[in-house]
């Protein structure tokens, strides 16, 4: 009887759950959906450890967030407390307001524009960069909300928004590959190869690396969470049997330095409003908001073709009510102290296990909460293990590029130039604004001024003196 009993409850759940997410006419099923959660999170998950590894600082050794009074490790599982929260927070509204099987996250790329360019070449506090978030982030709820997508989208070159995927897989690329001391600097060639035979950091990031291409390659689910920690695992067994020193620098910060007190990240970005320069900070905003737009703008587009969703014209129906998801995350974790939260393109592994609606996304919003008891195990990753997946990611990323028509000059230049400058000078919007300064140039000087905006000229104008201002050294005694 009592079988019977939770049977009927099972039953009764899952019919619900049916209803509200309207599976029948998805034509799916609770258990498909439920898997292909899974599915999802195990692709994604990697975030957890990867988000705080990037986001905190060490003083002296790699900008990012520092908090006075606290460790490495302790900021290191704040900011895994904080990644789960906002990841958690943002696709459960994606499933429950707009019923898609869409997952999100801090999204890589900007959490490194965040630490590297933000914080250590701009050198604005981290307090005010979390500021900078919030603001992006409100700005996009306010535009979804009026439905202007489709105007702030045709105020933006296409060259460069093609462009800009690419670019931050190399930037991705080459910020994984110097964490692993794959790529060190060179007096004579400022880059070189790291010294892999005989740096047990170097040599151990090689194995690792190519056994997460190798299980990537493979189609193992999970398979960039799978080669960190099995590169992790290695590296704390040669310390522990003595085959490297302690000092080697293949172990992570001790566990016991794990906290789930957020409270000196959480808020943190009020202090950060004051004081604000603002050419600084408005370029920072923009560039947190142009990434986020039309990388979540894409992903969506991308995922929802696999899915087949999208309509004759391309387009995916509603796109606002996941554009606001994107935006209502971003602001959230902009509060709880991560950078901005966008879509992840993994969600695509979950569409291709039959994952057709919000409870796809309520799973992958479940197991994130979940994880939260693996908090501690954040602080045991060294960087260079965590780092593997910037290098994979970023090699996926680069795919991107086919969309680029190289064969018109108008087209090639400002993308190139977007894609280039970004890893050359460690910047995001550096790369943006390359592609937005060129565009206008190409297009007038090969007699095609007549596709050109006024948008697009206010906007090269605009980068035109912020870089005047920036490298004269107007702003250095500000930032």
């Amino acid at each position: 009887m009592g079988t019977d009993t939770s049977t009927e409850t099972s039953g009764q759940s899952g019919g619900r759950l049916a209803d509200y997410f309207d599976l029948e006419a998805h034509d799916t099923t609770v258990t498909t959906e439920v898997l292909a959660g899974l599915t999802t999170f195990l692709t994604m998950s990697y975030i957890v450890i990867v988000n705080p590894s990037i986001m905190a600082g060490i003083p002296g050794e790699k900008p990012g967030i520092v908090v006075s009074g606290f460790s490495h490790g302790q900021v290191v599982s704040m900011l895994a407390v904080v990644t789960i929260l906002a990841a958690a927070v943002a696709t459960l509204v994606m499933a429950f307001y707009a019923n898609r099987p869409f997952a999100q996250a801090p999204g890589l790329g900007l959490n490194a524009f965040f630490a590297f360019t933000v914080v250590g070449a701009l050198g604005i506090p981290w307090q005010t960069a979390l500021a900078a978030v919030v603001v992006e982030g409100i700005l996009f709820v306010a535009l979804t909300a009026v439905g202007a997508r489709e105007y702030v989208i045709r105020l933006f070159p296409e060259p460069v928004k093609f462009a800009v995927g690419t670019g931050i897989g190399l930037f991705l690329t080459i910020i994984g590959l110097q964490e692993m001391n794959l790529v060190v600097d060179d007096p004579a060639t400022l880059v070189t190869l790291g010294p892999v035979a005989s740096d047990p950091v170097a040599a151990l990031s090689v194995v690792g690396l190519f056994l997460t291409f190798a299980l990537y390659a493979r189609g193992i689910r999970g398979s960039i969470v799978l080669g960190i920690a099995a590169t992790t695992v290695v590296g704390y067994g040669l310390t522990a049997l003595g085959v490297v020193s302690a000092d080697a620098g293949l172990t992570g910060a001790a566990t016991a330095a794990a906290t789930y007190d957020i409270t000196p990240l959480a808020g943190a970005f009020l202090s950060g409003l004051s004081d604000v320069d603002g050419l600084a900070f408005a370029l920072v905003v923009f560039t947190f908001f142009f990434v986020d737009f039309f990388d979540t703008a894409g992903t969506l587009v991308g995922v929802g073709q696999a899915g087949d969703f999208l309509d004759e014209d391309g387009d995916l129906p509603d796109i606002d009510r996941p554009l606001m998801a994107d935006a209502v995350g971003t602001t959230v974790g902009g509060m709880l102290g991560t950078s901005t939260v966008t879509t992840y393109i993994e969600s695509a592994a979950g569409v291709e296990e039959g994952g057709r609606t919000g409870l796809t996304a309520l799973t992958v919003g479940v197991l994130f909460l979940l994880s939260l008891a693996l908090v501690p195990l954040a602080t045991a990753v060294p960087l260079y293990a965590s780092h593997i997946a910037l290098v994979v990611i970023g090699v996926v990323m680069l795919g991107n590029v086919v969309d680029i028509a190289w064969d018109d000059i108008t087209y090639a230049v400002p993308a190139g130039m977007t894609i280039l400058v970004m890893p050359f000078t460690f910047s995001i919007a550096y790369g943006i604004a390359a592609g937005i300064v060129s565009y206008p140039i190409v297009k007038v000087f090969a007699g095609r001024a007549d596709e050109l905006r006024l948008g697009h000229l206010a906007l090269a104008g605009a980068f035109v003196v912020y870089f005047f201002v920036r490298t004269s050294g107007l702003l250095a005694a500000s930032v």
